[in-house]
């Protein structure tokens, strides 16, 4: 039990950290590390925990910035991937997806560094975008890369994009929290292994607050294209 909760606290506290910073990511920092010592629905449930606790701080500090009209457009379309991916998890043998999320997430990588004019188009593909985000949520909880990809694409104010990810990712959770209790993936004994997490948990979120005020937009935005790379790349090496 020690060797599981010493890297789920490891693992929590870097994607966080990460995920307070930029507004996405902590999943794809932290679920390379949770595989480690747990199958692939502990770690989606553990996630789903600390995602749940981390929702209130961050919609409460950025509900200004956030564009709550995309919010709307996203959510339907979010719900539908978000159960559909669920099923996958629970009932199927998802890790061939994850080979085409990642070469997807590099080719965007790819496409961001020529013209804005060149990307325009992702701005009509929002239903698309949100059930492959919901879906890929509810599978690996690795959607935050797509909603980035359409958010980044509504909006040049970088700040703007970072807190509507909050939005986006807050609203997931919600919805994917009752779904993961009904199909037994997140369990009470999650819920008590991750009270030992928690002040950790809580360091992380204030080092990152801390951090991002230091950072200039340019720098948050390439940090952002940065982290959508690094995501690539793990999603196509990790089994």
């Amino acid at each position: 039990m020690d060797y599981t909760v010493f890297w789920l606290t490891i693992g929590i506290c870097l994607g966080f950290f990460v995920q307070t910073v930029t507004g996405f990511a902590g999943a794809l920092i932290a679920l390379p590390v949770l595989l480690f010592v747990m199958p692939l629905p502990d770690a989606i449930g553990y996630l789903s925990i600390f995602y749940m606790l981390s929702t209130p701080f961050h919609v409460y500090k950025e509900w200004r910035l956030i564009n709550r009209q995309l919010l709307k457009q996203l959510f339907i379309s979010s719900f539908f991937g978000l159960l559909i991916g669920i099923l996958v998890l629970a009932y199927g043998q998802p890790i061939f997806l994850k080979k085409a999320l990642g070469i997807f997430i590099l080719l965007f990588v790819l496409n961001s560094l020529k013209s804005a004019s060149e990307i325009k188009v992702l701005t009509k593909m929002k239903f698309i975008f949100g059930f492959l985000g919901g879906f890929f949520s509810g599978v690996f909880s690795t959607g935050g890369p797509l909603y980035l990809i359409i958010i980044k694409n509504q909006t040049p104010d970088v700040k703007v994009v970072r807190a509507t990810m909050f939005g986006v990712l807050g609203l997931i959770t919600l919805m994917r929290i009752p779904v993961l209790a009904f199909e037994g993936i997140l369990t009470w004994q999650q819920c008590y292994n991750a009270l030992y997490v928690l002040p950790f948990f809580v360091m992380a979120l204030f080092l990152g607050k801390k951090v991002y005020s230091f950072i200039n937009e340019t720098m948050l935005k390439n940090s952002m294209l940065f982290l959508l790379c690094v995501s690539g790349v793990l999603l196509l090496i990790k089994n």
